[in-house]
């Protein structure tokens, strides 16, 4: 079955190609565009297009229908083209002509936006709830491990001493930084696009503030063709924001996966979040944290890949929308995974506190011994050259009793406030 169905059929080659893996992705929509269709029943009723009678038998069946998906009893066959054919199919086989009036005022194209803009709105409050989850990890363990130093480096030398409460709480607050793009996003996700039809209104009366309330958008976007318009802009909005989340992670597997070599031996985790080699008996890989830094590297090509499909087109419908999908809904999944994984195997990390016993580490020193010297009276230029000849010379004796005393540094993390940042991104 097909929405645009004449009575006659294409060639299969064509149906394939353009069909593509619509069925497959559709049943993470498919929820969404049975509370699209939802609304839409009780607004036909509401302005008299459709009986009241017609309409709460509607509603009933997309009813039962909602509840085969959310039961994962919800297929799309391939004699479907998408969802919106199975769902009408089911609603045809039910309810007869009721269920043919489904599609009154409404074009497959608004469908396909409002659904996608309800799911968005789900997956960026999951993901968002999803980075909460890793800032509070990330704070706990920076409070637990806040006086254990650990190497700071500048183009990968030893540059100063800096420390794990540091290291922990710079990513928790460079999550916040990722969730005023997910914000941000979300806020453009929250107009209601449905009753745009196919991008030019419709000589319909519908009520479209009765759907938007109905649906639980913020707003509706007013002009019937911006509202098309942002097919493939609201996609884009969610992958700047998920690829902001994905640089973090990534920049933060990476961190692991060094300090977790032999080389570094900053961290360890327990051998069951560790993986093998099939001929080197002592290796202990940390393949998961590889995996999460490929899979955020791949999100982070998202918006480009969107540009690239949508950035030569012009006002109106096109059938290159279609791929958008295939984008981004196996994206919003790596994210999620990823964050997942990244919070539970955080949970178990093990910090070595004896790293700078090491003296290879002695320079790390360097800075706060020379500002002890500038602290005594000599000016900065006198000490920096002093303290470089005593490092020439061998003769360099590290001050390792540091102490950094301002906002931010490794003496005053200022946790709570950091915490209170996140706070605050809901009211954004």
């Amino acid at each position: 079955m097909k929405l645009w169905d004449k009575g006659f059929s294409t060639d299969k080659k064509i149906d394939h190609f353009t069909v593509g893996n619509d069925r497959e992705l559709d049943l993470f929509l498919a929820k969404y565009d049975v509370i699209a269709s939802t609304a839409h029943a009780k607004m036909l009723a509401k302005v008299g297009l459709i009986s009241k009678e017609e309409g709460k038998a509607l509603v009933k069946e997309l009813g039962v229908i909602a509840k085969r998906i959310e039961k994962g009893q919800f297929t799309i066959e391939d004699d479907f083209e998408d969802m919106h054919s199975k769902i009408e199919f089911l609603l045809i086989e039910k309810l007869g002509d009721t269920g043919k009036k489904i599609h009154t005022a409404r074009s497959r194209n608004d469908q396909v936006l409002v659904a996608m803009q309800l799911y968005l709105k789900d997956e960026l409050t999951e993901i968002k709830n999803q980075v909460k989850d890793l800032f509070d990890l990330l704070l706990k363990l920076a409070e637990k491990h806040q006086k254990v130093l650990l190497p700071g480096y500048t183009h990968l030398q030893i540059a100063m001493p800096s420390s794990f409460g540091l290291w922990f709480s710079a990513y928790a607050e460079s999550l916040i930084d990722d969730l005023y793009f997910v914000q941000a996003a979300y806020k453009v996700t929250d107009q209601n696009p449905l009753g745009s039809a196919a991008g030019y209104g419709s000589s319909f009366p519908v009520d479209r503030t009765f759907t938007t309330q109905e649906m639980g958008f913020e707003t509706l976007k007013y002009n019937v063709v911006a509202a098309q318009m942002g097919r493939g802009k609201v996609e884009k909005a969610a992958a700047f924001g998920i690829s902001s989340i994905a640089a973090t992670l990534s920049k933060l597997a990476m961190d692991i996966t060094l300090y977790m070599s032999q080389n570094f031996d900053f961290i360890s985790f327990p051998n069951e979040l560790t993986t093998g080699s099939s001929i080197m008996p002592h290796k202990k890989n940390p393949d998961v944290f590889e995996l999460i830094r490929a899979k955020c590297n791949k999100i982070q090509a998202v918006p480009n890949q969107l540009t690239l499909v949508t950035n030569n087109l012009p006002s109106g419908y096109h059938r290159d929308l279609q791929v958008v999908k295939d984008i981004m809904v196996p994206a919003l999944q790596d994210i999620k995974a990823c964050l997942e994984l990244m919070t539970f195997s955080l949970k178990e990390v093990k910090v070595n506190n004896k790293i700078l016993e090491d003296p290879k580490y002695d320079y790390l020193f360097s800075v706060d011994t020379l500002n002890e010297m500038v602290k005594n009276g000599m000016p900065f230029r006198d000490a920096y050259k002093t303290m470089g000849k005593a490092i020439e010379n061998g003769n360099f004796k590290p001050k390792r009793d540091i102490q950094h005393t301002h906002e931010g540094s490794l003496g005053k993390l200022c946790l709570e406030e950091i915490k209170k940042k996140m706070k605050m991104i809901d009211s954004f």
